[in-house]
């Protein structure tokens, strides 16, 4: 009876270990992928479509219009991406947006892809929804006492300051501008203007940086939250500095999309995405990362960093753009 009951167990999980793709007509393969198994409640994250079917094909794909199952929606589906892989073959990759407001582990249903009378299913992924933490108001207050009117500032000023203050204040600012511009056209005329400072690199400043959040060892310290803070930060003003992209302002999710984006950045995403995703669970998820966590992150931040730095340009290039903005000598009679 037990042996029974042990190979029905083997039925039930095998399918967990089939192929991530399925293919039901010859020469297409569709397969969806994430970028986590794990996602904060509320927080948004990519499912990642590939189709491969023969160029010309009249095929298309089924994508649901608000939800993948029960508790995971749709936020948004981004355009599709097609590209020619050479024999008659293309790649359609297309990227759509979950969202889930349910904690618990939830299986996706299949991406399906009709082709005439065929018709393909994706794989199943399975996504788990952490659940975010909130604050209850745990004791009710009675109303504050009435409270004494403070005297202002402005209640101890003589009268004609107060009449007269605007105007006083306006002299006051034209003066101190009028001072500023006059020492500037004399320091001028006597040379005395101080060069500029030449800015820091983005790349230099990001390795500096990092070098000096290694030697904190806040790690070492039990402060991971601190130092996955400053990490990203450094990240964020890089690509900010080094791209233009305003990471700052924008999420994880995000970040990675802009990345994705950018030739220069595309193929050191992974990096960039091994170092958000365990900053992600540290800060919001309040995970203890292990030590091999805490270097892995470190390294991957490095590498980005290292990968995406500034090509130098060669010396003769250099000396031959010099070359021409010199202005040419006319001859002498």
């Amino acid at each position: 009876m037990n042996r029974i009951r042990h190979i029905l167990i083997l039925l039930a999980i095998l399918p967990a270990f089939l192929p991530a793709s399925v293919s039901a007509a010859p020469g297409v393969s569709l397969k969806v992928s994430l970028d986590s198994a794990y996602v904060l409640m509320g927080k948004a994250t990519p499912l990642h479509v590939e189709l491969v079917d023969n160029e010309g094909s009249t095929g298309q794909l089924m994508i649901p219009a608000d939800s993948v199952c029960d508790k995971v929606e749709i936020l948004k589906v981004l355009p599709a991406d097609t590209s020619s892989i050479g024999s008659g073959r293309r790649e359609i990759r297309q990227e759509i947006l979950l969202q889930s407001f349910d904690s618990g582990t939830y299986r996706l249903n299949p991406i399906l892809y009709v082709q005439g009378t065929d018709t393909i299913s994706s794989n199943r992924p399975v996504l788990k929804v952490i659940p975010a933490m909130v604050d209850s108001l745990e004791t009710i207050h009675d109303y504050a006492d009435v409270a004494d009117v403070d005297r202002r500032f402005i209640d101890y000023l003589p009268d004609f300051l107060v009449d007269y203050g605007l105007w006083i204040l306006a002299v006051i600012i034209a003066g101190i501008i009028a001072y500023f511009v006059i020492t500037r056209m004399l320091s001028k005329k006597k040379g005395d203007e101080k060069p500029k400072e030449k800015p820091v690199p983005p790349y230099e400043m990001a390795l500096d940086s990092l070098n000096r959040l290694r030697a904190d060892k806040l790690c070492e310290q039990g402060k991971e939250r601190e130092f996955y803070t400053r990490l990203t930060d450094i990240l964020r003003i890089y690509l900010h500095g080094r791209f233009g992209i305003n990471a700052m302002e924008m999420t994880s999710t995000q970040i990675r999309h802009s990345i994705q984006s950018n030739e220069e950045t595309r193929l050191s995403k992974r990096n960039m995405d091994a170092v958000l995703e365990m900053a992600d669970f540290v800060k919001f998820a309040k995970m203890r990362p292990l030590p091999d966590d805490n270097t892995r992150a470190f390294n991957s931040a490095i590498q980005f960093v290292e990968d995406t730095k500034p090509v130098p340009r060669p010396a003769e290039e250099e000396d031959d753009n010099e070359d021409n903005t010199k202005p040419e000598k006319k001859p002498t009679k």
